[in-house]
C-alpha cells in the first residue's frame, strides 16, 4: 500500500511539470503528450500489476490466514479436548482414590474384627487349655486316689485300728489313720466319727481352735451324726476355754435345746452352773 501511495505521488508530479514547462510548438508538444501518454499507460499497467500482484498476495494471505485460524481453532480444539480428557482422568482417579481408601477402610475394619474374633478364639483356646490342665489334673488325683484306695486297707479295718489307738493313746498312729479314712472314705457315716475323734485329740492336747474347726465339720457335714451332740458339747466347751464364753454358752444351750434328754444336755446344764452361777436369795 505505501508503494502504490509513492507511484501516485510522483504521477502528478510529472504531470504538473509537463503542463508548466511545455514547448510552445505543436510538434514538441505532441511528442511530450505522447511520450506522457506513453508513461500514463506504462504507470497504469505497473498499478494494473501491481493491484494485481496485491490481490494475489491478499488472497495468499487470506488464505494462511484462514489456514492459521483453521489450526488455532484445531489446536484449541484438541487443547479442549486434552483438558477434558484431563479433567475426566482426574475426576477417574478421584473417584478411584476414593473407592480405594473406601476399601481400605472396610479392610482395616475387616481387621479389627478379625482381631476380636482372635481374641475370643485366643481366650477359649485358653480356657480350653486350662480346662483340659484341670481335667487332667482330676484325672491324675482320681486315679492317684483309685491306686490309694486299692493300697488302703477296708473301711472298718482301717477306722477299727485308729479307734483302737485312740483308745490306747497312740494319738500320733490315730491322729494319721483317721486322717487317712478321712482321705479315702470322706462320704460314709463313720468319717463324722474321724473327725471328732481328731477335734478330741486337739482338745485334749489344748490346741482349742483346732479342735473347733474339727467339731465345725462334724455339725456342717454330718448333723445327723452320732457324734453331733458331743461335737457342739465340747464345741462349747472349748469355746469357753480360749476366752469366747458368750459363744460358748450359746452352744451349750443349742445342746440342750436339741438334745434335752442326752447325757451331752445333762454336762452342759452342770458346766453353765459353772460358768454362770445362779443367784443366791436373800
Amino acid at each position: 500500500m505505501a508503494n502504490m501511495k509513492s507511484n501516485w505521488l510522483a504521477l502528478s508530479l510529472v504531470l504538473i511539470f509537463a503542463v508548466s514547462f511545455a514547448p510552445s510548438s505543436a510538434w514538441a508538444a505532441n511528442r511530450d503528450i505522447v511520450q506522457l501518454q506513453t508513461q500514463v499507460d506504462q504507470l497504469q499497467q505497473a498499478m494494473t500489476q501491481m493491484k494485481q500482484s496485491f490481490d494475489e498476495r491478499m488472497g495468499v494471505m487470506k488464505n494462511l490466514l484462514e489456514q492459521n485460524t483453521d489450526a488455532a481453532n484445531k489446536v484449541t480444539a484438541a487443547i479442549e479436548g486434552l483438558q477434558t480428557s484431563l479433567n475426566k482422568q482426574q475426576q477417574d482417579r478421584a473417584a478411584q482414590v476414593e473407592q480405594i481408601s473406601g476399601q481400605i477402610q472396610a479392610l482395616n475394619d475387616t481387621m479389627d474384627e478379625l482381631k476380636v474374633r482372635l481374641a475370643k478364639l485366643s481366650k477359649q483356646f485358653e480356657d480350653m487349655q486350662a480346662a483340659q490342665q484341670s481335667l487332667a489334673a482330676a484325672q491324675s488325683q482320681t486315679q492317684q486316689q483309685a491306686q490309694a484306695m486299692a493300697a488302703a486297707p477296708p473301711p472298718d479295718v482301717l477306722y477299727n485300728n485308729a479307734l483302737r489307738d485312740y483308745n490306747g493313746a497312740n494319738n500320733d498312729l490315730a491322729t494319721k489313720e483317721f486322717d487317712d479314712y478321712i482321705k479315702f472314705y470322706p462320704d460314709t457315716d463313720l468319717a463324722g466319727n474321724a473327725y471328732f475323734y481328731l477335734a478330741e485329740m486337739e482338745y485334749k492336747a489344748g490346741d482349742y481352735p483346732k479342735a473347733i474347726a474339727n467339731y465345725d465339720l462334724v455339725l456342717q457335714n454330718f448333723p445327723s451324726g452320732t457324734k453331733a451332740a458331743s461335737a457342739q458339747l465340747k464345741k462349747g466347751f472349748a469355746l469357753i476355754e480360749i476366752g469366747k464364753q458368750a459363744d460358748g454358752v450359746q452352744e451349750l444351750k443349742r445342746v440342750m435345746q436339741r438334745y434335752p434328754k442326752s447325757t451331752e444336755a445333762a454336762q452342759a446344764r452342770d458346766r453353765l452352773r459353772k460358768v454362770a452361777p445362779a443367784p443366791r436369795s436373800r
